[in-house]
């Protein structure tokens, strides 16, 4: 199994499932985490990563980190200074689309996105509402441009979509894509030489339907037109995504390794979960499981079954944690391992 391992996460994207699929593995191999100095959640994100932005880092005997997954501006040669040169690179991407539906809710507090009443509103004059010069305008958009490390209001010529294509493809080793989030653990697995149960996971931080609304073609278009970038991203390696899977799985064998993953989710949705599933915010019992509530979205958690044995209750547990709990408490453990 491979231990080095670069996750830009990529925000609204899935990316907490991810994340907690590699905080799962971190800790059960005892590896160690390239966490923001101070044991933030984010690596001074929106600001270009800095391998000064890690926790024990000293560039003068520079230490190597087996994972490096919380939140970054992608920023590749001070990335390499802090993990292996042998690392495997990989992010997730979503549709824009839905990325930014999702944005407009869950960061309804940025500036470019509290005055407007809707969606609707906010594109049909984006710039009375939106000023690139603003600290917090990437959210609004081309949010994933912004955080492979380009500019989001950079003009969307062929050339320079082309220029970036090739600079993500030159770093990365596999982009996964949320809409097909099984297929992705599947592909993920097969690079990183795992087994099944080590990419197994609940989603998290997902938000409550009652938040969302479908969107009219014209809207569509319009997210399309104004997130250009993230698009032109988006439709290329979602391509290159299933030429991969034709390539080196084939789709006969994908269908087996799915239904094998949706078959232990299930499993373990049974052996570890109250009721069926996710429930709302206000119906979580155990808070110290309780997700970060965010802007106008109601996130999701569990509830675990009661009476569970020692072992069953960690692995249960560790599936449900949300990313911040989770992350803190394995900072404070890597912090008391550290060497004096």
């Amino acid at each position: 199994p491979k231990t080095d391992i670069v996750f830009l996460k990529v925000h609204k994207s899935a990316s907490s499932t991810v994340m907690n699929v590699l905080f799962r593995f971190g800790e059960t191999h005892n590896l160690t985490f390239a966490f923001p100095s101070g044991g933030g959640n984010q690596l001074f994100y929106p600001r270009p990563f800095l391998a000064k932005f890690v926790e024990g880092f000293n560039p003068r005997s520079p230490r190597r980190f087996n994972i490096l997954c919380h939140h970054m501006r992608f920023l590749r040669p001070e990335v390499q200074k802090v993990v292996p040169s042998s690392a495997v690179y990989f992010s997730i991407l979503r549709n824009p689309v839905q990325l930014m539906e999702s944005s407009f809710v869950y960061y309804k507090g940025t500036s470019a996105f509290s005055r407007p009443r809707s969606l609707e509103e906010f594109l049909s004059q984006p710039y009375r509402y939106y000023n690139p010069a603003n600290s917090d305008s990437h959210y609004a958009r081309n949010l994933m441009t912004f955080d492979f490390g380009f500019n989001p209001d950079g003009e969307v010529s062929v050339k320079r979509v082309e220029l970036m294509l090739r600079a993500i493809e030159a770093s990365f080793d596999l982009l996964l894509i949320s809409e097909y989030f099984d297929e992705s653990m599947v592909l993920l697995k097969e690079m990183l030489c795992w087994d099944l149960d080590s990419v197994v996971s609940f989603p998290l931080n997902s938000r409550d339907s009652s938040t969302k609304a479908p969107l009219s073609d014209t809207i569509v278009e319009k997210i399309k037109d104004w997130n250009r970038l993230d698009w032109e991203i988006y439709t290329h390696f979602n391509r290159t995504f299933w030429e991969r899977i034709n390539r080196d799985i084939g789709r006969e064998r994908m269908r087996r390794e799915v239904k094998a993953l949706r078959e232990r989710r299930a499993e373990l949705a049974r052996t570890c979960l109250q009721g069926v599933g996710s429930v709302a915010p206000k119906d979580i019992k155990d808070s110290s499981l309780q997700p970060l509530q965010h802007g106008n979205a109601k996130i999701l958690g569990y509830n675990l079954k009661q009476g569970l044995d020692q072992e069953t209750e960690r692995t249960c547990r560790r599936l449900v944690t949300p990313e911040l709990q989770y992350s803190s408490a394995l900072y404070k453990k890597q912090l008391a391992q550290k060497p004096p």
